[in-house]
């Protein structure tokens, strides 16, 4: 499983998911970079994403749904803070409406994805971090762990057979 730790940590407000992957940085880079993929892997098995709008640059827009098993729908927009290709990227992330307006009674957390070379691929390391020790545990409550995890384990999977 590419998961290999998740921490969350109350004093710093943030969430940790560490992964490895069997590809080299540029592949993994190439997956956050194009939608059609990205959505292959970015919600968990049971809530598939769909990106309508992509835009990994600075000043970019993300724009995503996950559909749940009974056709429920979830909205987020990642608005991008930066990019460093293909070592790491930053945003901020908030749950929306149907119009993708980010629902500000939600929480939102500011997110770098890094991407580092190593011997067997690619170590990843996600951090969130939250306003608040509540907005944290809120999603956590949330099932943020387990969803981010078992999204983030497709990874090598979709990897292989593409």
């Amino acid at each position: 499983m590419p998961v290999t730790n998740v921490v969350h940590d109350t004093e710093r407000l943030s969430l940790t998911i560490t992964a490895e992957f069997a590809a080299p940085i540029e592949r993994i880079w190439a997956l956050y970079a194009d939608p059609r993929q990205l959505e292959r892997v970015f919600g968990p098995p049971s809530h598939p994403a769909t990106f309508v709008e992509h835009e990994l640059r600075v000043g970019g827009v993300s724009k995503y749904f996950m559909t749940g098993p009974e056709g429920e729908k979830y909205h987020g927009v990642w608005t991008i803070t930066a990019v460093d290709e293909p070592n790491a990227f930053s945003f901020e992330d908030g749950f929306a409406d149907e119009s993708f307006v980010v629902n500000q009674d939600m929480p939102v957390s500011q997110c770098t994805y890094s991407f580092e070379a190593i011997a067997a691929g690619t170590r990843a390391t996600f951090v969130s971090t939250y306003a608040s020790a509540e907005a944290l545990q809120q999603v956590l409550d949330m099932g943020i762990v387990e969803g981010a995890s078992s999204a983030i384990n497709q990874i090598d999977s979709f990897l292989s057979a593409a």
